[in-house]
């Protein structure tokens, strides 16, 4: 079993990297592998919706010039996925915004169904938008989303301020003992395995 984590913060060592290393070391400690990824702090592109990735059935994105494609490479082989972001203007970072969106548009099959969570880390507000941000592409790709005690939220500013937030700290370990738990659960044989899904039907509203 392993669970990829990916920091969305333009710093590699702030508070975002500081609550998901709570998250991978309680996975570590319950037998879990993890691998963490950082997606930088150059510049991304957003999705130009060429659709080149889905007509051409390539599996990854068309730009391969920043890290989407490296991160799409990782999900391939991970069990479950934890994504985590700071908090601006009460959303997530946006350059990971662009980068998580490609990901999840050009390699839908890798996230799809699996476990997964988010996790928003912020100086005061906004982190539940952000937080509930982050889960939609999850509860779009059929993904069941790995939930703690409270919501997968921490507070800090200043580097490395996340481990006073008593609480948060705790609900990023409960968090990862929960994502343990169905990973185990699923990898036991006991899952009834999941029901097809039925040819999508998409629709718009304009007549």
């Amino acid at each position: 079993m392993k669970v990829l984590l990916i920091n969305g913060s333009p710093r590699a060592n702030g508070n975002t990297a500081r609550a998901l290393k709570e998250v991978a070391d309680t996975l570590a400690a319950e037998g879990v592998e993890t691998e963490t990824v950082w997606t930088g702090s150059k510049p991304v592109r957003g999705c130009v919706a060429c659709y080149q990735c889905k007509a051409k059935n390539l599996g990854r994105c068309v730009f391969g010039d920043d890290a989407a494609n490296g991160i799409i490479e990782k999900l391939k082989e991970a069990d479950g996925i934890v994504v985590g972001s700071p908090v601006y203007y009460g959303q997530p970072a946006g350059a990971f915004l662009a980068l998580w969106q490609r990901i999840c548009f050009a390699g839908t099959e890798f996230v799809k169904a699996k476990p997964a969570a988010s996790v928003a880390v912020c100086r005061r507000g906004g982190s539940t938008a952000a937080y509930q941000c982050m889960n939609m592409p999850f509860e779009m790709l059929s993904c069941p989303v790995v939930t703690s005690q409270y919501w997968n939220v921490t507070f800090g500013r200043e580097e490395g301020e996340c481990e006073r937030d008593a609480e948060g700290m705790q609900t990023m370990r409960t968090l990862g003992r929960n994502m343990a738990w169905l990973l185990k659960n699923l990898k036991s044989g006991d899952a009834i395995p999941r029901t097809a899904d039925e040819p999508w039907q998409p629709m718009h509203f304009i007549r």
